[in-house]
């Protein structure tokens, strides 16, 4: 059984409920899809997490078009695009991913679906909480964990960028 926290519980509300809840499976590479079955497992468990926490299974969308895909970008990337096209409709009152981080690599995109969700009441849910981004603190929250996830790949970046100019 899946356990519920009660301030958890506190921010869901009819209306979200009433709305769908999205969720956003991917991993970056064919790769890692072969091999990280575990992962992918994980990600689709976040579908018991929302019939915990009231959503009926019929309103429950997965989206995993996207599997090998890189989210460094939403380009190719249909079914991220599809996510923030449904929510910027306010049809969605969930968006689910296994880490906040694993929805969009690019700090762009991820703000954009963030201010989307926070203009039509969509909560997003990880695998560690519940996160209503209309409200400071876990608008803070959400942002501090992207910064925190995209750091390794700035430096990746930046090293790559390194060895690309001209030495002195």
């Amino acid at each position: 059984m899946i356990s519920v926290q009660p301030a958890a519980l506190q921010k869901i509300t009819a209306r979200h409920l009433s709305r769908q809840a999205m969720l956003y499976v991917r991993q970056s590479t064919l790769h890692q899809v072969l091999e990280n079955t575990e992962s992918t497992a994980r990600q689709y468990g976040l579908r018991e997490r929302a019939i915990a926490l009231g959503w009926e299974a019929s309103r429950i969308v997965v989206i995993d078009q996207d599997l090998g895909q890189s989210g460094a970008s939403t380009v190719d990337r249909l079914g991220f695009q599809h996510l923030v096209a449904e929510v910027g409709l306010g049809h969605v009152g969930l968006v689910m991913g296994l880490e906040v981080s694993r929805l969009a690599r690019s700090s762009l995109d991820w703000h954009h679906l963030l201010e989307i969700c926070t203009m039509t009441g969509t909560l997003i849910l990880d695998e560690d909480g519940l996160y209503d981004p209309a409200t400071f603190n876990d608008r803070l929250l959400l942002g501090f964990y992207v910064r925190y996830h995209q750091a390794p790949l700035s430096r990746t970046r930046l090293a790559h960028l390194d060895t690309l100019a001209p030495s002195k």
